[in-house]
């Protein structure tokens, strides 16, 4: 059959590839599982029970909820009768709840638990269109989904007929969701995508995936982000079975016990991964910390198409069965591919992993493009260290004059909704979508992003700093978690870093060095010293007007909950720079508060 609605996926599955466990989620400690009958069965239940409430084609239904198969039920449910899906993070805070549920004309909200119940049920109260709020959890103050459920179980001979004139009715390009993009500034932005955005994007990479239908995928970024929303597509597209982790905590353990053959993830999450390997590599002794080390030397040197040579290839070989098959067995052992998107990866995990035998695929995107734009391919040539891949063959880039990457496309954006005049800022008369990036491109159509055009700044100097890149290369020290670099219209480049305080923690415990709290311990000149030395040794390798002159150590973590991080953990700029107002203003001298860490009176221009 031709997919091209979303609620095709579903047939699909039950005409080509039905199994006894199509979906499943861990939860109180135990693996329960969907077959492809009971998820096809689910999805109609829904949509007779949204018909008997009322609701109808283009209607707005709102969730919060974490990964689980119930998300399926619903979304499929809801597209079916033409309903839009207004899936939202959960870790959103309240002023945002507020905006998107008036501004969605949201009529119903189903939430996954007390949690969010609570954090979502004043926002219900102050939204006209809202008629009730629903719980997958059973909650003592809420109505159950089950209802919907039980309604539709009723209702199934009153509405079956209709349901099947209704699919047919929904056309591709009808709205099949709005999501609202996590703005690193402002109020969130509306992205209405259609069936055909998404299924475009399904039909683009579905080749590409290195996933078959006996293939086993554990789920566990947020469904509301549009990169997992697809991945969840493309691998059920494709027959895959998918697994729901229990939460984000205890995902590697569920790795272990599912053994997947891959998943999608976010490049913070990969840095961890390699930071807790490398550290268990450190407490390695004689000859196995140096086997270690010699390994990871080699992975660190690793380049494609045997371009190294024979006995590169011969030492990498061994290396593989003799260390990097204990990082497979980590990951489960049967890894075929982990798919990074969201955020830039540092180019050296890429080589690390596909050296180590672990196929890491980077790809590019924006919420507005449903959200592929380019992807690394497992097989030379067509992936490349340090880019997002080759374009898909089904969208169209070009670099205009001033470096930004354009797109234009199926898998296209409708628009912003309610706001044509943010839609006609973005994509031209041309049709071209102006994505915001800055890019080039290389042989075989491959795309490589250099930095933000919004976030360059140029300094008094009139040198342009791109902040992303010079960014990515300190986050590979082990000392930083996050850091922001700032300097637009000063003498030179600076920045506010956030430290990596597990690492640091144990660093201290090393050196025997003791502390209060955090706050007390960015303060000691021991732990002040080091992050000079680690600036100092970054710096080496940059060009002059990039390199960190002086900077400043945070003592709290950056979270989305705190509010420098977008739920996409992208650093919120506008946000950082006011918070630490303080900081910025000692590390420029606009203020005689001791306490600086840097060294400013020494920066050249």
């Amino acid at each position: 059959m031709k997919v091209t609605r979303t609620f095709d996926i579903v047939d699909q599955l039950l005409e080509k590839h039905s199994k006894p466990k199509a979906l499943g989620v861990k939860r109180n400690g135990k693996w329960e599982t969907f077959s492809t009958q009971e998820y096809k069965n689910m999805t109609d239940w829904v949509s007779y029970g949204l018909l008997a409430l009322g609701i109808t084609k283009g209607d707005k239904i709102i969730t919060v909820s974490n990964n689980r198969p119930e998300w399926n039920f619903l979304d499929m449910g809801m597209s079916q009768i033409g309903a839009v899906h207004v899936p939202i993070y959960p870790n959103q805070g309240y002023r945002e709840y507020d905006y998107i549920v008036t501004h969605s004309d949201a009529k119903i909200i189903v939430v996954s638990s007390q949690e969010y119940f609570e954090k979502l049920e004043g926002a219900a109260k102050k939204a006209p269109m809202v008629q009730g709020i629903y719980s997958f959890d059973p909650l003592k103050s809420c109505k159950s989904w089950i209802e919907i459920i039980e309604l539709g179980k009723a209702n199934e001979a009153k509405f079956k007929d209709q349901l099947v004139t209704l699919k047919a009715s929904i056309e591709p390009d009808d709205l099949l969701t709005i999501i609202y993009t996590s703005g690193t500034t402002g109020l969130s932005k509306g992205v209405m995508l259609s069936h055909r955005n998404l299924i475009a994007n399904v039909e683009a990479t579905t080749e590409i995936l290195p996933l078959a239908q006996v293939s086993d995928v554990i789920s566990f970024l947020p469904l509301c982000h549009v990169f997992e929303r697809m991945v969840n597509y493309l691998v059920q597209y494709k027959g895959c079975t998918v697994y729901y982790a229990e939460s984000i905590d205890t995902v590697g353990a569920n790795i272990l016990e599912i053994k997947p053959n891959g998943f999608a993830s976010v490049p913070r999450v990969i840095e961890k991964v390699y930071d807790k390997i490398v550290n268990k590599g450190k407490d390695l002794k004689g000859i196995k910390r140096n086997l270690f080390f010699w390994a990871l030397d080699l992975a660190n040197r690793y380049e494609l198409n045997g371009a190294n040579g024979w006995w590169f290839e011969f030492q990498l070989k061994l290396a593989r069965k003799l260390i990097f098959s204990k990082w497979q067995a980590a990951l489960g052992g049967n890894i075929n591919v982990i798919i990074s998107g969201g955020a830039a990866l540092q180019p050296r995990l890429a080589r690390v992993f596909n050296a180590a035998g672990i196929p890491l695929m980077e790809g590019y995107g924006l919420t507005e493009t449903s959200p592929v734009i380019a992807v690394n391919q497992k097989d030379y040539p067509y992936m490349e260290f340090g880019t997002v891949g080759p374009v898909l063959k089904n969208v169209e880039v070009k670099i205009a004059e001033d470096g930004e990457i354009l797109m234009r496309g199926p898998s296209q954006m409708l628009g912003y909704y309610k706001d044509p005049e943010k839609t006609a800022e973005v994509i031209d008369e041309e049709g071209w979508f102006h994505t915001g990036d800055i890019g080039e491109l290389h042989q075989h159509n491959i795309l490589k992003i250099t930095d933000r055009k919004k976030e360059i700044f140029k300094l008094s100097t009139g040198k342009y700093v791109a902040p992303q890149l010079i960014e990515n290369i300190f986050k590979e020290s082990a000392f930083i978690e996050q850091l922001m670099i700032v300097g637009e219209g000063e003498k030179y480049a600076a920045a506010i870093i956030c430290p990596a305080f597990e690492f640091l923690h144990g660093w201290c415990t090393k050196h025997k060095i003791t502390f209060r709290d955090n706050r007390d311990l960015i303060q000691i000149p021991a732990v002040k010293q080091r992050y000079q030395e680690e600036v100092e040794k970054i710096n080496a390798t940059l060009g002059s007007h990039r390199q960190v002159k002086t900077f400043e150590l945070t003592c709290q973590e950056w979270l989305p909950e705190t509010g420098e991080l977008s739920p996409t953990l992208k650093l919120k700029r506008k946000y950082i720079k006011e918070k630490y107002r303080i900081k910025f203003d000692r590390m420029y001298g606009y203020t005689t508060e001791a306490g600086h860490v840097g060294k400013p009176s020494n920066a050249t221009e």
